[in-house]
């Protein structure tokens, strides 16, 4: 399938995901910062950020000081789909396109109406990862193969299924409905990954994105 342009291009890197998740892990710093953290060059830091930032994954925001000058900016990671125009295009396109699919084929999801809309955005943002999604509504469990991903795992695992945890945790709240991740497990082959989501009321221990 050719690959859409809207595909996660910054999630195949190594270095992008260890700068995603240095933003993820501590919210509010800057390019210098972040740059001496990875003992990345600045302009490389620089670039990876406009990537990560385009595509929908962090944003930036400037700090008010009482001094002159330039405001410096500050990343955060994308938690809600209005602080980022590129998350609220994708979060909307994949509910149209969900809604569209059942209508087309004459079938309906087995869950609800909200949840449903959470599910439609989390399986196009496995599907533009390159995580090749398989779905079973009823149990609420989404079967992944990582394939796009095998030479960052081979550098560190435990980077790779962080950055996607909090990702998919970060996904499913930027659309109103039940669903909350509870846990992923991975590679349960060499090649296979599952996400388990559960209905927050009934996840009094719900997995946070740094304990999944």
């Amino acid at each position: 399938m050719p690959r859409k342009v809207s595909d996660f291009r910054g999630l195949t890197q190594p270095a992008r995901l260890r700068l995603l998740r240095a933003v993820q892990r501590q919210p509010g710093r800057r390019v210098r910062e972040l740059a001496a953290e990875l003992e990345m060059p600045l302009n490389t830091a620089r670039d990876h950020l406009w990537v990560l930032e385009d595509e929908g994954l962090i944003r930036r925001e400037q700090v008010a000081t009482n001094t002159r000058g330039r405001p410096p900016i500050v990343f955060h990671p994308v938690r809600e789909a209005d602080a980022s125009e590129a998350a609220s295009a994708r979060a909307k396109a994949a509910q149209e396109r969900g809604a569209l699919l059942r209508a087309v084929t004459e079938t309906s999801g087995t869950a609800d109406g909200a949840a449903q809309s959470q599910i439609d955005v989390l399986y196009e943002h496995f599907d533009d990862a390159g995580l090749q999604p398989d779905v079973d509504e009823s149990t609420l469990t989404f079967a992944l193969a990582p394939c796009n991903y095998h030479d960052a795992i081979d550098q560190d695992q435990s980077l790779v299924c962080a950055v996607h945890a909090r990702l998919v945790g970060d996904v499913l709240r930027q659309v109103e409905g039940p669903l909350a991740l509870k846990r992923l497990d991975p590679f349960l082959t060499p090649h296979s990954c599952r996400v388990q989501l559960t209905r927050r009321r009934n996840a009094a221990a719900e997995a946070t994105p740094e304990e999944a």
